[in-house]
């Protein structure tokens, strides 16, 4: 059955959220229709990664593509409170728009401030004593459990660091790093499992430690590491195949000598 929709040389936003309303009304999308919050949560998380991809790549074009994908899963989900009657598009908008002007006093307000710095100290006391976060480990419950673990760590530690629960310098992380480094092997030794993953556990928070004290982004570090992992075996599988090594039948330290050489082949460049 034909919807009753007006087509357009260029919609807006409520035309977003009226072609949300179809999708999800009586004559609809089967699939769209039998979508829940649960069902769809992945997506907005891949969505949302794909736009920081676009930001990475400096791609405005793609980044218009994605940040409409992530609207889309914004209206989404406020159609299905709507549905509920819960709430709808229009108080998602209502309440941030309140949250920027309570949070901004500098610019809505009297208040003065002057740098960036003490606009983040401002937004962080605002935003607590609307949360009614009282204390530092209120704040901390406040991180995510979902963001990426490094991510959720830094945050953490962060908080700690606000209120003086940190190492002076980067050398207390370190040596905290070597510690858990020699606590993590000892377990492994007693092939105590429960043991080892929770010393790997200690020791990957630590090195998140040390990144923080060393202005380093955990996450940012760790992807370079991998794109380097990456653009390395693929010169060491190219190696291979031209002289017909098959790589899972070839004992791995005549794989490292050809792992040092793609090393040295990517670093003459």
């Amino acid at each position: 059955m034909k919807q009753d929709f007006q087509f357009k040389s260029k919609y807006d936003v409520n035309d977003l959220v009226r072609i949300m309303q179809l999708l999800r009304g009586e004559n609809g999308c089967p699939w769209d229709k039998e979508q829940t919050h649960e069902s769809i949560r992945k997506n907005l998380i891949e969505e949302t990664y794909e736009a920081v991809e676009a930001i990475d790549k400096k791609d405005s074009h793609l980044l218009c593509e994605e940040l409409g994908d992530v609207l889309m899963q914004v209206v989404f989900h406020a159609q299905m409170e709507a549905e509920a009657g819960v709430f709808d598009f229009s108080d998602v908008a209502d309440g941030v728009c309140k949250k920027l002007i309570e949070r901004h006093p500098h610019v809505f307000g009297d208040t003065e401030v002057a740098d960036a710095d003490e606009v983040l100290v401002n937004w962080d006391k605002i935003k607590s004593a609307s949360k009614n976060r009282k204390t530092v480990t209120d704040k901390m419950l406040s991180v995510p459990r979902q963001l990426p673990a490094l991510m959720r760590a830094c945050k953490v530690q962060e908080k700690a660091a606000k209120v003086g629960f940190d190492w002076p310098d980067e050398e207390g992380a370190l040596q905290k790093f070597e510690e858990e480094t020699g606590e993590l092997r000892a377990a492994v030794q007693n092939k105590d499992a429960t043991n080892t993953e929770e010393e790997l556990g200690d020791l990957l928070f630590s090195v998140v430690n040390a990144a923080r004290l060393l202005s380093v982004d955990p996450e940012e570090a760790l992807t370079k590491a991998t794109d380097k992992f990456l653009n390395r075996f693929s010169v060491v599988e190219k190696l291979a195949g031209e002289r017909g090594i098959t790589m899972e039948n070839t004992p791995l330290p005549e794989l490292d000598k050809l792992w040092d050489e793609a090393k040295a082949t990517l670093e003459s460049k």
